[in-house]
């Protein structure tokens, strides 16, 4: 089962990595914020912090995060769009809430994934992109009802790009809909958000990441009202090393970012340079 995080304001259910498996595809991290009730006054609070090697994808069922980060972006992210932030040889980012969304109670349920970035691209610049949920392809019909975040999947390919073969989407099940997952990539998995499910016969309920074997033709079974994520893709180019925010196929590149953090040579985020978040011990 996840290991549960405080991250500034909210708690995260951490399902990758884990002791038994690093990473699906190249997805290296993942977690589920929320469900959770935020009062008037409080709420995401997450201060300016450095990543490298890695992209980060944000996907929000429910509530809305303000996302800035040191190339300038500020932008609310709310429910069915997606944030893929890639970080490249280095990038700084904050996720924080408006001063007009603390002025009510609210909900946020979602989910944070990191995504390794193969050799060939963990040095590059980085860069962001926001995708409005109008543009991501939906698949519906006989109870289920996909949103497919990144890659190719059921015969359809999201508008957002990643450099490596690999796919994530959204489910929502009616209870007694049937989703199919073909063997398409060599590495899959599904994160069950909320409901419960049979496969081949056995139950699974929320908070679980359940990881398929290469080639097994996968069936769903709704057996209540279901969210699912759905994540995986070819195998990553090597392992890879993940200290705090930093992921690499070097340990001498984390060790660096460390000293370039710890020495602040990191840029800044613009309208966000107050606070940081130290280097931990």
């Amino acid at each position: 089962m996840p290991r549960v995080r405080d991250l500034g304001g909210f708690q995260v259910r951490r399902a990758l990595p884990s002791a038994r498996k690093q990473m699906v595809g190249p997805f290296i991290f993942l977690d589920q914020m929320g469900p959770t009730e935020l009062l008037i006054g409080k709420g995401v609070d997450v201060r300016p912090h450095p990543h490298i090697g890695l992209a980060t994808l944000t996907y929000l069922f429910e509530g809305e995060i303000l996302h800035r980060d040191s190339l300038g972006s500020e932008i609310t992210i709310r429910p069915g769009a997606v944030n893929l932030m890639t970080a490249g040889r280095g990038i700084v980012h904050s996720e924080r809430e408006t001063a007009a969304a603390q002025t009510t109670p609210r909900r946020l349920f979602g989910m944070q994934a990191w995504a390794a970035l193969p050799k060939s691209h963990e040095e590059q610049a980085p860069i962001f992109v926001h995708h409005g949920a109008e543009v991501l392809p939906r698949i519906t019909g006989e109870g289920k009802r996909v949103r497919l975040i990144l890659g190719s999947l059921y015969g359809e390919t999201s508008p957002v790009e990643f450099p490596h073969p690999a796919f994530y989407a959204e489910a929502v099940l009616a209870p007694g809909a049937i989703l199919p997952l073909d063997p398409e990539y060599d590495e899959r998995a599904i994160y069950i958000a909320s409901g419960s499910i049979d496969i081949a016969g056995d139950t699974f309920g929320e908070g679980q990441l359940l990881v398929f074997r290469p080639g097994d033709r996968i069936s769903v079974l709704a057996l209540a009202q279901s969210r699912l994520i759905l994540l995986g893709g070819e195998p990553m180019d090597g392992p890879r090393h993940i200290w705090w925010n930093f992921v690499s196929s070097s340990k001498d590149r984390i060790l660096g970012a460390k000293e370039d953090w710890r020495q602040s040579r990191f840029e800044l985020v613009p309208g966000d340079v107050q606070e940081f978040i130290p280097l931990p011990d």
